[in-house]
């Protein structure tokens, strides 16, 4: 699911014109090292946070039917979580990156949701919605500046980008449906004794 929805992220992204106007886009983490290989405009979309949602959890099954009709399983209700991204922006100037920034979150801000034709794999398959948030207001959660001291560099202007994207439930096969009319024999038997069929 994670890989799904960072590539509903990049396409956009795409879409909003951002690598038509040559900039790369990439899931790398801007540690100092990766900065300093960077060749052209970029901006990072960097994952540093996975934490399940309690507050959507679910009990129960849901029964999943063929083209017949018939049921060929049931599935566990899927699992809500809450993904964390550090949006950045890298050029040589920083009112570069500031427009660069500006853009990409002009592009977030537009939409509470990730679009559905930008869904694929599981989530498109699910049909549920992908919510997402950028630059909201501040929680509990890690910090900004925490993550930039984890990956040794220094603070510059990010995008705090929050994604809630459900996790499918577990499938169990249905057993073959019964095609056989049921047999009831009764037979008079005492003490043991076999009877033949009644």
């Amino acid at each position: 699911m994670i890989h799904e929805v960072d590539e509903g992220l990049r396409l956009l992204l795409v879409e909003a014109g951002l690598q038509e106007s040559g900039v790369d886009l990439v899931f790398d983490a801007p540690t100092k090292e990766w900065s300093a290989r960077r060749n052209a405009p970029t901006v990072s979309v960097f994952l540093h946070g996975i934490r399940e949602d309690a507050t959507r959890r679910r009990t129960g099954t849901a029964e999943e039917h063929d083209d017949q009709g018939l049921v060929v399983g049931r599935r566990t209700p899927p699992r809500w979580f809450e993904l964390t991204y550090l949006v950045t922006a890298w050029t040589n100037r920083p009112q570069d990156e500031h427009r660069l920034l500006s853009e990409v979150l002009r592009c977030l801000v537009r939409a509470d949701v990730l679009p559905a034709r930008m869904l694929t794999g599981s989530l498109a398959e699910l049909g549920l919605t992908v919510d997402i948030e950028a630059a909201g207001p501040s929680t509990d959660r890690q910090s900004t500046a925490d993550v930039w001291s984890a990956l040794g560099g220094e603070l510059k202007a990010a995008i705090d980008l929050r994604v809630w994207a459900p996790l499918a439930g577990e499938q169990e096969p249905a057993g073959p449906p019964v095609t056989e009319g049921l047999v009831v024999r009764a037979a008079p038997a005492r003490d043991g004794d076999g009877a033949g069929p009644g």
